[in-house]
């Protein structure tokens, strides 16, 4: 466990796609383990290391794929003393990718509480990346009434657009990307972001500015930085031996002996290309201006590093094409003797060996993508003294104003790149000054210590009343904040639950002390109520009655969970019940039984199906019947002889407290639940503590000698605080 300083920072950052491991990441493995987990690594570090941070935790999900290595379903990694990767389980264990986890999110959420829950602590502030792990982070930041910081990375428009001009339809798109549920997400995401971190301009013009809320975040532009004991200059190297491990050596001849394995004259200067197989980073046009350029091939070898293969003909679509198209280029311009395509490279160890062998060799590093939104190999080359060639669309702009490293070109004119890698490997002078610029301008802009600085300056601002460990000996006044249900729900040790009608509702004077009694043991005890009334009801009721806001109110029998002071529905609660709940179905199964009556529009509900029934002639069975006949999961609940409830399999208000109870990690023996009927048995015979109020119904006397159900010889609220005394909750 990490020891936290009681006034540093705890942040939590959400990567939750991809493959995140601390030690040797499988970068470039796939479409989802790419640029932005080296990004969320190094981030964490840097954050971690940071004398106002007290922790960090990288949030991920948990694999437990065979085919996989075991790292990634470790629950816990720890990378330093403030830093750790968390892992947390949802949509099964095998690994997926992201289009596919959208349904399984809410999962994500309410383990990510739990977890919270077993720690018995929250951080300052949730930070979302990419649209999966903003979504998580959004819900979080709300539940925790913390601020919600997001790096979009890459956002659904542009990504649509650019399908699009592929030539794919909006179906197909929408079918394999859920593109619209990106989008409609994405725009909440802005719409409540307390912060956007981009790392440029172009991003917040030309991506953010393309949504309808994309004006609305506060905006800081932060370049990332990278590990610059990591990325040295080449001729670090030359000055330094003890840079020569057996490690770094043994790194330089393997990468020697591969790429020497495919060019004639290893001697050369060469090019370096290093991207994933995707038809957006251009791998064609490169080839095509290397492949057309009799005097480029003349003075230069290329080697292209594109992600990691294998047997691509088991590869997606998208990559199958992209390297079975650099095959055939391959032939069709005859490189062999001058183009390096290895199957694979290590990011962590071979990378910074290959910018800086590239560097000897007086080469240049070529980022030749149609746009690229920032370009982290091209500030990476750069530390290492390679000039760089890239797109004059997007991030590189950026790099090479500050830098002066490199030229610009329209990446989509194959000539264009040819000439500017030409104009640099031929003029000695001017490699030497753009391999100096890189090398200064890197340090001077894009270091993670001034990328820290700039965000913790950021955070400071959404965290006001935040004393710091450097700011100790100032005095900061501030008022106490509400407490959030999330942070009241992690620090409780009991939940009491109760029906209202004939339990909570019967004496006032004995309620008026319960809620007194309730308010007294605050810090301990959260309480909420369970009730087969709408939500609109449940406030009418508490409005007549003069309730205090409830911790949680289950609504609807057990269908709906809300969470005060602000009533917020829990999502995951209403999708794990909506396993094949099929409403419409339903109703047209029992259209034909003239003797159901639908109960007035505020008694349906999207869970929850209510008709008015007089049981008579075994019309009970019948429907009961008619709903296995037509293979209908769900739940048929009658009660008070003349309401019947229809709900999903998994919705009553006893599973909703089950649910609540792993939620949040609330062991049986500190839940009590409270009721007065048959419509409560669920709830009272599950494995919490029940409580009978002592005006009970006949229906419930069954139970009397279940060892965990307590009936009070007092009625109404007198009997619930009986039995908080007798289950020793007060």
């Amino acid at each position: 466990m990490i020891s936290r300083e009681s006034r540093g920072l705890y942040i939590q950052l959400f990567s939750i796609h991809g493959l995140i491991r601390g030690n040797m990441p499988e970068l470039g493995r796939d479409a989802d383990t790419g640029g932005q987990v080296k990004y969320v690594l190094e981030l964490a570090r840097a954050l971690g290391e940071h004398d106002d941070v007290a922790r960090v935790d990288l949030v991920t999900r948990l694999i437990d794929d065979r085919s996989l290595d075991r790292d990634y379903a470790r629950p816990v990694e720890q990378l330093s003393d403030t830093v750790r990767i968390i892992r947390i389980q949802c949509g099964g264990r095998k690994y997926i990718r992201k289009e596919l986890l959208w349904p399984h999110l809410e999962e994500f959420i309410d383990r990510t509480i739990r977890f919270l829950r077993l720690q018995k602590d929250s951080p300052d502030l949730f930070h979302g990346h990419y649209a999966d792990g903003g979504y998580v982070a959004m819900e979080l930041a709300a539940a925790f009434d913390a601020p919600l910081v997001f790096t979009g990375h890459s956002l659904g428009r542009n990504k649509r657009a650019k399908l699009l001009a592929d030539g794919l339809t909006e179906e197909r798109i929408n079918r394999q990307y859920r593109i619209e549920d990106r989008i409609r997400i994405e725009e909440e995401i802005m719409r409540q972001a307390k912060l956007v971190i981009t790392s440029t301009q172009q991003e917040i013009d030309l991506q953010y500015g393309l949504y309808d809320n994309g004006r609305q975040p506060r905006f800081a532009v932060i370049p990332p930085g990278i590990d610059l004991q990591t990325f040295y200059p080449f001729y670090d190297l030359q000055m330094d031996s003890d840079l020569f491990s057996e490690e770094v050596k043994q790194t330089r001849l393997g990468l020697f002996n591969e790429l020497h394995r495919f060019w004639a004259n290893p001697e050369k200067p060469f090019i370096l290309a290093l991207c994933r197989p995707d038809r957006r980073k251009n791998i064609s046009g490169l080839l095509e201006a290397y492949g057309t350029s009799r005097e480029l091939k003349a003075m230069a070898n290329l080697a292209i590093f594109a992600g990691i293969r294998s047997n691509i003909s088991t590869m997606e679509e998208n990559e199958q094409t992209v390297l079975t198209n650099m095959l055939l280029q391959m032939d069709r311009y005859d490189l062999y003797g001058k183009l390096a395509i290895p199957k694979k490279n290590d990011f962590a160890s071979e990378v910074p060996e290959l910018y800086r062998i590239c560097a000897e060799s007086h080469g240049v590093f070529v980022n030749p993508a149609l746009v690229e939104p920032f370009g982290l190999t091209l500030i990476e080359a750069s530390a290492c003294g390679l000039p760089i060639v890239a797109t004059n669309d997007g991030g590189p702009v950026d790099i090479v104003a500050n830098c002066s490293n490199g030229i610009l070109v329209d990446a989509a004119q194959p000539r264009e790149i040819a000439g500017a890698l030409q104009d640099i490997l031929v003029d000695e002078e001017r490699w030497t000054e753009y391999s100096n610029n890189g090398i200064n301008g890197v340090r001077r802009h894009y270091s993670w210590h001034a990328h820290c600085e700039k965000t913790m300056e950021q955070f400071r601002t959404l965290l006001p009343g935040v004393v710091y460990p450097s700011e100790q000996e100032e005095e900061v006044n501030s008022a106490p904040s509400p407490v959030s249900f999330g942070r009241r729900l992690l620090k409780v040790e009991r939940l009491m639950i109760t029906d209202i009608d004939n339990t909570l509702v019967g004496d006032s004077r004995s309620m008026q002390q319960l809620f007194a009694l309730l308010h007294t043991h605050r810090r301990e005890l959260a309480w909420g109520v369970a009730t087969g009334r709408s939500l609109e009801l449940t406030l009418e009721a508490m409005t007549e009655h003069d309730f205090p806001m409830p911790d949680i109110l289950i609504c609807s029998v057990g269908t709906e969970i809300y969470y005060g002071p602000d009533l917020r529905l829990d999502k995951g609660w209403q999708q794990h019940i909506s396993r094949q709940w099929k409403p419409e179905r339903i109703k047209e199964a029992l259209a034909d039984f003239p003797f159901l009556v639908f109960q007035e529009a505020e008694g349906q509900r999207s869970h929850k199906i209510s008709y008015y029934l007089e049981e008579k002639n075994d019309r009970l069975a019948r429907i009961r019947q008619r709903l296995l006949e037509m293979k209908l999961r769900c739940q048929v609940i009658y009660s008070h002889g003349q309401f019947l409830d229809i709900l999903p399999l998994r919705a009553s208000k006893g599973r909703a407290i089950k649910y609540l109870r792993y939620k949040f990690d609330f062991p049986a023996r500190h839940v009590m639940v409270a009721g007065d009927s048959g419509n409560d048995e669920d709830m009272l015979a599950g494995q919490a503590r029940g409580l009978v109020v002592g005006n009970y119904s006949p229906e419930l006397e069954h139970l009397r000698h279940r060892a965990n159900v307590y009936f009070s010889s007092r009625a109404y609220a007198d009997g619930i605080m009986d039995g908080l005394v007798y289950y020793g909750f007060v």
